[in-house]
């Protein structure tokens, strides 16, 4: 197992790195956040990156893919979250689409991804029904009706769910909540008859949206799959958007590390740059060493899902051991950059805080610290 990027994957996180510090800087971000655009990113950026053909990497040639493994997916979402670029790479590619693929009939498969992979439609995953994320616990309930299926119930917290086209929703076929079988996976059109999709408020000024369903009637071909047997689909799914979810935490803190390093070196206190003082030399060094610990466990998760010899187990807890490390590590080095940079760290004149709100949120976002380490350690039983 590689814990490095190949050359082409160096390349490609160069070029992403110099197409993002072009078109989508942080000051970018700053713009769409005092805009209060909808979407929560630009649509024409978004066609770019589709463009340069990001919203391929992760899928088969066979289905209009490249076929270029999530190792290179990470290499972008690194870029990613080193500029707070904002994009529905991660909800409509790596879930939306990853559900799509991974469940989904040849005929769904046909109908959806060639247009994701184009950037001409968006599908978002709604999984979470309360404020910690537990797909195992999905009650939103489905019932047969007729020839096809009722769903009721609700979702919250759905990436990039504002202007998306569909939705795969976590819905309950059989058992009860707490049960991994019983779980079906349905694409629910967004102008489907007793779905209503409204906005929700997050610190990181991002889309997210709340789903009400309020006995949504479906064909029994938006299943995706067989009845009651999508959980190792779903949860495959969210391991790729968990480790590259990581991926961007990491990004995120080296970022702000180097921010914080160079502050350290500029600003001057006593005639002397504070970066001289022992107390704020020995934090900093805390910080460089929990940031290399976390990119260890992001490049061991992201090889994980490349790597076909792994069972389930081995790539949850590689999966979780990514999300927890990456969530701690740019946790600590975010609280440390404001605090390093004084009454200015927390003042929206300097991107720190920026950097700190998408942090917060991307870390409790596909499961928190404990929920990571509850799953790891299970993964490890099963084993």
């Amino acid at each position: 197992m590689s814990l490095v990027y190949s050359e082409e994957q160096r390349l490609l996180a160069d070029t992403a790195s110099e197409f993002l510090a072009a078109r989508s800087p942080v000051s970018a971000q700053r713009r769409l956040r005092d805009e209060g655009a909808a979407e929560g990113f630009d649509p024409a950026l978004w066609r770019e990156m589709a463009n340069l053909g990001w919203s391929a990497i992760p899928f088969p040639e066979a289905l209009g893919g490249l076929d270029f493994g999530c190792k290179g997916l990470g290499a972008v979402f690194e870029q990613i979250g080193s500029k707070l670029s904002a994009s529905p790479l991660l909800s409509s590619i790596v879930l939306g689409g990853s559900a799509v693929e991974l469940a989904g009939s040849p005929d769904q498969q046909a109908a959806w991804l060639p247009a994701l992979i184009a950037g001409e439609k968006r599908i978002a995953l709604a999984v979470d029904e309360q404020p910690r994320h537990n797909p195992a616990d999905t009650a939103l309930a489905a019932r047969r009706s007729g020839e096809g299926w009722a769903l009721a119930g609700d979702k919250v917290f759905v990436a990039d769910g504002i202007g998306a086209d569909a939705f795969v929703v976590v819905a309950r076929t059989a058992g009860k909540p707490g049960d991994t079988a019983g779980l079906s996976l349905f694409l629910v059109p967004a102008n489907a008859a007793g779905l209503r999709v409204s906005p929700m408020k997050l610190v990181d000024a991002r889309n997210y949206a709340r789903l009400h369903l309020d006995a949504v009637k479906l064909d029994a071909s938006m299943l995706l799959g067989a009845e009651g047997e999508g959980w190792a689909a779903l949860d495959a799914a969210l391991d790729r958007g968990r480790v590259c979810l990581a991926a961007e935490l990491l990004g995120a803190a080296q970022a702000l590390f180097d921010t914080t390093l160079e502050y350290l070196k500029t600003r001057v206190q006593f005639d002397v740059p504070i970066g001289s003082f022992q107390a704020l030399q020995h934090r900093a060094a805390w910080c460089y060493t929990h940031l290399h610990l976390a990119r260890s466990t992001v490049m061991a998760g992201l090889a994980a899902l490349d790597d076909a010899s792994l069972d389930a187990a081995g790539r949850a807890r590689l999966a979780s051991l990514a999300k927890w490390k990456a969530g701690e590590a740019a946790h600590r080095i975010s609280r440390e950059a404001v605090q390093m940079h004084g009454g200015m760290g927390v003042t929206d004149e300097l991107d720190v805080g920026l950097f700190l709100k998408r942090i917060r949120v991307a870390q409790a976002c596909l499961g928190d610290g404990d929920f990571h380490c509850q799953r790891y350690a299970d993964a490890g039983q099963v084993r």
